[in-house]
């Protein structure tokens, strides 16, 4: 079957806006946690947010928004935008660029985009509240596409004239992850030679705030305490926003254009609990499956992987879920293999999470660096046996794998690898 790379990125983060400020931070594990205002009310028991930095997008009015300067977007084209969708076409201008894709390579029949977003909850209650109070010929007659859960795709496709394959994933945090692993299939099976892939969330109160009626979200005021993946004291996620874009291209198409691809994407699984709506399974079933399917499909062994970046997303059962997956499925490697997760840094980014965090993973095997696990002061007990990083590494493994789970139990994994510098 055609071999799969990734050749290039881009990113609005909480941790930087490009490939370089991200890499660095990774290193250095300096996190993008901020005190969030409209959480700074009694009321709200959530303090912090992994702020996304050079942008405001406070306002329903699109027209309002600011953002980096070097980016050049119509006003046609944002008028049909949410929060996610700027960062999004932001972070899609930077890959094509890393990419060095010229623009007959991203309008054309065998060039595709699959997008992930849990939509824009803050739009949607705006065009809502706008019928209900002015009635339904005063609304946006764009307020739909800039709102459902689908605006990513809508406006990315539309926006750059994708030709190929088109859809959005919807599978909560496991959403991108699931996007990655059927693009690989497309890539692989002949039907595409290139997709893009893209993850992003508003990443504001009406994205966030929810999850605190789940008792899921940390309650710390210091942004340096409330994402502590694995550790004893954490006491749940951070949430946050943005957007990640990979391109996947077939090697024939590597091969085409002359360029360098900064890693390759081998295989992926994926399984469910079957346990429980919003709960992993207490033994992380289904995360064992999907790594053991994503491995088998790589044809790796466990004893090759020098990496798992973690979906660990700071909540009392979700770590010691998958830190029990990792042991049913390394046995005696378990103690070798790093883990972490690289939430510590940015938070939780939903949707966006296994997009973002595969982005991570590439760069790091790009640049030669395996980022720490930051916050990690004692481990949770549970959590023993796992070589969870304190500080990064200054090397980077061959193969490494990437967890993404979601509600409802859908787990994936991603297995990425090194190529020779």
């Amino acid at each position: 079957m055609p071999r799969v790379f990734i050749t290039g990125l881009g990113f609005v983060t909480s941790i930087g806006n490009d490939a370089a400020t991200v890499a660095r931070n990774l290193r250095e594990l300096r996190h993008g946690f901020e005190l969030y205002p409209p959480f700074q009310k009694p009321d709200v028991p959530c303090k912090v947010v992994g702020t996304i930095k050079e942008f405001t997008t406070d306002s329903t009015d699109p027209e309002d928004w600011t953002f980096p300067a070097r980016y050049k977007i119509k006003r046609e084209l944002l008028r049909s935008m949410a929060p996610n969708g700027l960062f999004a076409h932001c972070a899609m201008l930077q890959a094509i660029e890393d990419a060095r894709l010229a623009e007959a390579d991203v309008s054309n029949p065998d060039t595709g985009l699959y997008a992930a977003s849990g939509g824009s909850p803050y739009l949607t209650h705006h065009h809502h509240e706008r019928l209900l109070k002015v009635g339904v010929m005063r609304c946006s007659p764009l307020g739909i596409v800039a709102s459902i859960v689908g605006t990513l795709n809508f406006n990315l496709v539309a926006a750059f004239k994708i030709q190929g394959v088109s859809c959005g994933f919807s599978s909560a945090c496991a959403s991108s992850a699931h996007a990655i692993g059927y693009a690989f299939d497309d890539l692989s099976l002949g039907r595409q030679k290139r997709v893009f892939i893209v993850g992003a969330e508003d990443g504001n109160a009406d994205a966030i705030l929810p999850f605190a009626g789940m008792r899921t979200l940390s309650l710390q005021a210091d942004p340096n305490l409330a994402s502590r993946p694995f550790d004893a004291a954490r006491d749940g996620f951070v949430g946050t926003g943005g957007s990640t874009v990979l391109v996947l291209e077939t090697e024939d198409e590597v091969v085409r254009r002359g360029v360098k691809p900064l890693a390759e994407l081998l295989g992926w699984g994926q399984a469910s609990d079957g346990y429980n709506v919003a709960i992993s399974h207490p033994d992380g079933e289904g995360s064992a499956r999907a790594m053991r399917h994503a491995l088998r499909a790589a044809r790796i062994e466990p004893a090759q992987v020098g990496y798992i970046n973690a979906h660990a997303t700071s909540t009392i059962i979700g770590d010691i879920s998958e830190a029990r997956a990792i042991r049913a499925v390394f046995k005696e490697d378990a103690a070798r293999v790093a883990v972490s997760s690289t939430k510590a840094l940015t938070g939780h980014g939903l949707s966006l999470a296994g997009a973002m965090e595969s982005g991570f993973c590439v760069l790091g095997l790009r640049e030669g660096f395996t980022p720490g696990n930051a916050h990690l002061t004692r481990l949770e007990p549970q959590c023993e046996g796992l070589n969870v990083l304190r500080a990064s590494l200054p090397t980077a493994p061959e193969i490494v794998i990437k967890n993404s789970s979601g509600f409802g139990g859908a787990n994936v994994a991603l297995v990425y690898k090194r190529l020779a510098a």
